[in-house]
């Protein structure tokens, strides 16, 4: 259609896509019609029921640049429409589209494994597997360990352990890991081998994408920082690296509390919600790597790159980057505003009231949060996703506390509208990859 509209064989055309249209490698369909002609009219995110299946969908009309209508985006006259279906009145409104990767975030952010099997096992049923001997003399927690999905984020820990033989094991060399080899044959092996892809039949006792450059990125820290791909609130949460992330994560491998109150603060949530897509019967935001995390610009000295040295741990516990001496003061307040949040959160989700805190059976795993007798039912409604419902007082202080911070450190106001923080983000993203 794109192609005839440019060839003078049709005037205009319209498009029924899913939402997703706008955004990640999809988006390039609607990239060329812009670079070649025009969008008039659109509906970025509108629900669509067919004969009882519910989805989301954008609508798109466009022609030639020449295509002689005013341009309405969700039913409003506005000046532009953009690739991502986004748009403003006079101006056109900022153009997310023009934003890059900035190469100070690169090898940060990673998808968690794909598992493509049944390797998860229940925390008990893994301590019983670690009493075990093997042959090879060697204990179970090589290829055992506790795991994370989104749901242990959005709500409460399931302690769920997973089966990990890393991410070039040989299959005899696996084999010697006696009780996990075997459920594997047994749970994975099957289904593995009846799928379509040859590399992971060949591999079946390996997950199905086992991300060597999270694992690497990884090694030389004690903790990182997760997000669900998607949440109805972004949140970001610390994790041991004991603990393997699902794909249904996303891991940061820093383990600074700078770097962990500048994601959480609201600069970095408005942009990683401007360049979201929707997914799910709620229609909730996702967040990756590439859109959300790569294109983000990082405050001045505060970037990946620029903090790249040896982290260090003061005295109240806070861990700071390696930062200039200039970037100190601003890195220290938004290191105490990101730790208070956390702290905060973390006594609100599990209470020395309502909580035992057991040792793991295995040292420096984290602990097991058990609830105490009669708490049971009140530990059940303590989620982040119940506490970003209500969003209580304090936490609405705690998060102020850290936007100023952080907007500290950018030297802009706190107080600035969505739209005027893209339009400085967007040129801060700019001015990051011309310098």
């Amino acid at each position: 259609a794109r192609a005839q509209i440019e060839q003078g064989q049709a005037k205009r055309a319209g498009l029924v896509a899913t939402q997703s249209i706008r955004a990640g490698g999809n988006r390039k369909v609607l990239e060329r019609i812009c670079d070649t002609g025009a969008i008039f009219d659109a509906w970025g995110d509108e629900p669509w029921i067919n004969e009882g299946a519910a989805v989301r969908v954008s609508l798109v009309a466009f022609g030639s640049k020449a295509h002689g209508r005013p341009l309405r985006l969700n039913n409003v006259t506005v000046g532009a429409i953009h690739a991502d279906l986004s748009g403003g009145d006079a101006d056109g409104g900022t153009n997310l589209t023009q934003a890059v990767r900035q190469p100070q975030n690169a090898g940060i952010a990673f998808q968690g494994p794909v598992k493509v099997g049944h390797f998860e096992i229940p925390g008990e049923q893994a301590r019983a597997w670690l009493s075990q001997p093997n042959p090879n003399s060697r204990p179970s927690t090589d290829v055992l360990r506790p795991w994370a999905n989104g749901m242990d984020l959005t709500r409460r820990p399931s302690d769920t352990w997973i089966i990990d033989f890393g991410v070039s094991c040989k299959e005899a060399d696996a084999s010697l890991y006696e009780i996990p080899f075997a459920y594997v044959v047994t749970h994975v092996r099957p289904m593995r081998e009846a799928g379509r892809r040859e590399s992971r039949k060949r591999t079946w006792w390996l997950h199905g994408e086992t991300v060597p450059a999270l694992r690497a990125a990884l090694a030389t820290l004690n903790r990182y920082i997760s997000t669900p791909r998607v949440a109805k609130h972004r949140f970001f949460v610390w994790l041991s690296t004991t603990v393997l992330p699902d794909s249904r994560l996303y891991a940061i491998c820093r383990e600074d509390d700078v770097t962990f109150g500048v994601l959480q603060s609201r600069i970095h949530l408005v942009w990683a919600l401007a360049n979201a897509s929707r997914h799910g019967i709620g229609n909730d935001p996702t967040y990756n790597a590439a859109s959300c995390f790569e294109t983000f610009p990082f405050p001045e000295g505060l970037t990946p790159t620029d903090t790249q040295g040896p982290a260090e741990t003061l005295d109240n516990g806070l861990i700071l980057p390696a930062v200039t001496p200039r970037r100190r003061e601003a890195a220290l307040a938004i290191a105490r505003a990101a730790a208070r949040l956390n702290e905060l959160r973390e006594a609100w989700l599990n209470p020395p009231e309502w909580v035992e805190r057991v040792p793991e059976v295995v040292p420096g795993y984290p602990d097991r949060l058990l609830p105490k007798p009669g708490h049971e039912a009140d530990l059940k409604k303590r989620t982040l996703t119940n506490l970003y419902n209500q969003r209580p007082a304090w936490l609405a202080t705690a998060h102020r506390a850290l936007d100023e911070a952080v907007a500290a450190a950018y030297g802009w106001p706190a107080d600035l509208e969505d739209a005027d923080l893209l339009r400085r983000l967007l040129a801060l993203n700019q001015a990051r990859v011309a310098g």
